[in-house]
């Protein structure tokens, strides 16, 4: 053990981040968690010292969310672990362990709470009552009237982060671009779907709300043309999901977890039940099946990330449209 210790405290001390980054894959590979965790402990204590090491820590933190059996995978659920990978450690975590494994281990906080919703978003049933702290305020279960949501897979070097599936969109003749309304809540909370990538990376959103259709309000955006496929509510949900859980072209990315929480809240706000707090199930869901979406394009091709979604209340003679976009 000295001898090992010995080993470790050279590698941070060299302060080479390619051999850090070789040994921790060694120590991934031979399953040798504790001296992974020393190699991180070591490396956050060199970085108080100005050594250049939170790259390697940070790694370090992903693999043990990500390989490590859940006493040690839980123990990183605390803010700031795992900062600079491929995603929030929360969601890291979160897809290789049940929370029932992650929970007598995981420190009380934001961090744990996050963790043990994204395991709800995966479909473990936590019961009704939000995982406490209740940063989301969310049920602990998926509802009947919610989706397959696209979830992230992580590997040790590489994450996928599939895209939900859209019906294939038909050319539409716009009419006349519909009368603006003012609803800077239900705008705003389009816009925000997208925040990530607009704040962190290239990308940038647009929103309005109109009196008339949802192909009005496509309109209203400026669009001359377009190609539009009506949406099942469930998959509208799902979209707006994956765009609040992407960080885009150079964003962070935000979790699955919050993705969810930022679909429901659009949905209260365009459906009027978000003044109730938490959100009330059953009003969402009574929401989203009330309204009629959308998924448009203008007839171009779409690259990056991109979000071309509308929405109509019949009801009220309302409808939204939001339009984000980002690139590399």
């Amino acid at each position: 053990m000295v001898e090992r210790d010995g080993w470790l405290r050279e590698v941070v001390e060299r302060g080479d981040l390619d051999e850090l980054v070789r040994v921790v894959d060694g120590l991934c590979d031979t399953r040798e968690w504790s001296d992974l965790l020393a190699l991180r402990d070591r490396c956050l204590r060199a970085v108080e010292r100005g050594k250049q090491l939170w790259p390697a820590a940070h790694l370090a933190e992903y693999r043990l969310a990500l390989e490590a059996p859940a006493p040690l995978a839980g123990a990183m659920l605390v803010e700031g672990a795992g900062r600079f990978t491929l995603g929030p450690i929360s969601e890291v975590a979160a897809s290789t362990h049940t929370w029932a494994e992650l929970a007598p281990h995981a420190p009380p906080g934001p961090v744990a709470a996050l963790a043990a919703h994204e395991r709800v978003v995966r479909g473990e049933d936590l019961g009704a009552e939000p995982p406490v702290p209740p940063v989301l305020d969310l049920p602990g279960r998926l509802q009947d009237w919610e989706p397959r949501y696209a979830l992230a897979t992580y590997r040790p070097h590489t994450a996928d982060f599939p895209t939900p599936e859209l019906p294939r969109l038909e050319p539409v003749e716009l009419p006349p671009p519909g009368e603006r309304i003012t609803d800077p809540f239900g705008c705003q909370a389009l816009v925000d779907l997208a925040v990530a990538w607009t704040s962190e990376s290239n990308g940038r959103a647009e929103a309005v709300a109109v009196r008339g259709d949802a192909l009005a309000a496509v309109a209203a955006l400026g669009v001359p043309r377009a190609r539009a496929a009506r949406l099942l509510p469930a998959e509208a949900l799902a979209s707006m999901a994956w765009t609040a859980a992407s960080g885009g072209a150079h964003g962070r990315r935000r979790g699955a977890a919050t993705g969810r929480f930022d679909a429901w809240f659009a949905v209260a706000a365009l459906g009027g039940v978000a003044d109730d707090w938490p959100l009330a199930p059953d009003a969402v869901g009574a929401a989203l099946e009330r309204l009629a979406w959308y998924a448009w394009d203008a007839r171009e091709p779409l690259t990056g990330w991109n979000l071309h979604l509308a929405a109509e209340d019949r009801r009220t003679g309302r409808a939204w449209a939001v339009a984000a976009v980002d690139a590399r």
